[in-house]
This record gives structure tokens, sequence and C-alpha cells, in this order.
């Protein structure tokens, strides 16, 4: 396939209604969280995606407040998880249930089973309780009991945790890192946004106002009609070669895993929709590519002595890999 470089108008009418769903929902959050169009743009891209999102950062920027406005932009099921350190994988998942009438065990469901997850200090519970959450994350299913139960689509968890208090903390494993489609930050508020988030939320719930623009069902068909966006054969290697480079990079002691280049791909497909186009350009890879494999990669000692970062590891990467011709 050609590599596309050029915007068009889509050709297709199911990638027109997935365009204005996407900015429907990032529209309605926004009219919450002010002054972080980026970081609304990369939740509804997850979103789109099919992918989870952990957000990092520091008390009192609004991580809570990101994760519920943009379930309660869909119409859907939301459930919220308070992650400490006594919640049971059971707590999670559900539990089975002797029922004395019928002389059965009856099934529990758990808040697993949800569209929308909010897993609130995820790292404030056990690894165990952690671990629950592997094969619902990537299975959309939670086995309990010998028992697998499915997880209805759409299926998304959005987790918060803070990055600089690790006391009573459980660091989350690489392997659950990996199953998060982005890492990404708020951030404190710009001095006039700020004002104005003042002056909102001293006055009531932003949420209270807050309706839903999209149904469940449609942000389903919206992550169905985003497997018809097109990704040159020459995006799939560069993809490819910017994961071989994190592999042998000095710098990075463990790289990219292929979910990594899967997620970084499906990204790129959502982020193309929402900038107009039905087809992927190198500039979306870029664009996401700190997001996407930053929270994967362990950067080698020397690099964290020198003070290296995993988004400067990765912006030295994007420098060095050569970028797809037309």
């Amino acid at each position: 396939m050609r590599l596309e470089t050029r915007d068009t108008a889509f050709q297709d009418e199911r990638m027109r209604a997935v365009a204005s769903g996407a900015k429907r929902i990032a529209a309605n959050v926004a009219s919450v969280i002010l002054g972080k169009d980026d970081v609304i743009e990369a939740c509804v891209v997850a979103l789109l995606a099919g992918g989870h999102i952990i957000i990092e950062d520091y008390p009192g920027v609004g991580k809570t407040l990101l994760a519920k406005a943009l379930a309660r932009s869909v119409s859907c099921r939301f459930a919220r998880i308070q992650f400490t350190p006594d919640l049971l994988p059971s707590d999670v998942t559900g539990v089975s249930v002797f029922n004395q009438k019928t002389a059965s065990f009856e099934f529990r469901p758990g808040p697993i089973f949800a569209n929308i997850v909010l897993a609130d200090e995820i790292n404030r519970s056990s690894p165990k309780t952690q671990a629950s959450l592997l094969e619902c994350m990537e299975e959309r299913q939670a086995t309990v009991d010998n028992v697998t139960h499915p997880i209805e689509p759409p299926f998304m968890v959005i987790a918060t945790q803070n990055p600089i208090e690790y006391e009573g903390t459980y660091p989350l494993p690489e392997a659950q890192l990996d199953r998060f489609m982005m890492r990404v930050s708020l951030g404190y508020p710009s001095a006039t946004a700020e004002q104005d988030i003042l002056q909102a939320q001293t006055n009531g719930d932003p949420l209270e106002q807050l309706e839903p623009v999209v149904s469940a069902a449609q942000v389903l068909a919206m992550q169905v009609a985003l497997r018809r966006v097109r990704v040159a054969d020459a995006l799939h290697r560069y993809v490819v070669e910017l994961l071989a480079a994190t592999r042998t990079s000095r710098d990075i002691y463990l790289g990219g895993s292929t979910r990594a280049g899967i997620a970084l791909v499906r990204a790129a497909k959502a982020l193309a929709v929402l900038r107009g186009r039905d087809f992927v350009v190198p500039q979306d890879i870029k664009d996401l590519a700190v997001r996407v494999l930053a929270h994967r990669l362990i950067l080698a000692p020397d690099a964290k002595v020198r003070g290296q970062g995993e988004a400067g590891a990765i912006a030295e990467l994007l420098a060095t890999v050569p970028i797809p011709e037309a």
C-alpha cells in the first residue's frame, strides 16, 4: 500500500460517524476538564481503540474527575473500585455464593463486569489483587472457581495512581503495565484554566450537568469501524523498527513488547480518525509513541544515573529511526 501523507475527506460514512462521535465525547469531557485538550484526546483515542489507560499524576489535579467525566459521556455501565491494602481479588471479580433454595452455587459478578471501570489508586492494593485484573484486561473475561465469565464489550479500565507517594504502595509489575495502552498525566493547569476551575467547581459539582453523548452500542460500533482505517506496510515496518530500537538501545534495559506495537498501531488508527483521516501517517505514530511506550520500558542503570527519562529515551529513538517516505 502506498504511504499517504495528505488529509482527505472521509470516503466512508462510518468513518464520519466515528469522527463525529469522538469529537462529541472530547467536547463533553472538555466542559469539565479545562485546558487539557491533549490529554482528553489521548483518553478518547484509547476508548476508540479498545485500550486501557493509567493516569499518573499528583493528588488533586483531576485524575478521578477525568475518568468520571469520560464515563459519564458514554451511556454505559460504570463501576469504581477503590483499591486499598485489604482489597481481595473476589472484591474485584466476584464470588460464587451457595443458594440454599436451589442447592447450587450462583455467581455474583464483581465491579469489573462493567463497561468502564475506574481503578482508583491501583497501586495501593496487594500484588495478588492487582493480578486479578490481568485476565480481565487482556482477555476480557474473569475466571472464578474454574468457571470463565465473559465481560461484555465495550470494556475499558481507567486506573489512577500517585507517582510520588510510595509508602504503603505496591508498584505495578511489568506484565500489568504492559496491558495499559497508554499512560497520561494531567499536570497542573494554566493560571487562566485554574481560575476558571475554581469558579466552576466552587459553585457546584461539574459532573451533575454532564449528560451522555453516545451509547455503549455506538462506542462498540465505532471500535469496529476503526478496522477500516488504512495502515501502509511501510508504517508497520516503522513501528517494528522503533520497537527494535528500544530493545537494542544502551539506555534501555527492557524494550517494548509486541503488544506495545499492536497498541501503537491501534491507537494511531483512532488518532487518524480524530484528525479527519481514514489512513495513518507517520506523525500519528510519533505523537503517540511516548504515551504508548514510556510506561513499558525499564531504563538501564547508567541512563538513570545521567538523569535520563523514558520519554527522553523514546524521543532520541524517534530522531534516529528513519521515517517512511511517500
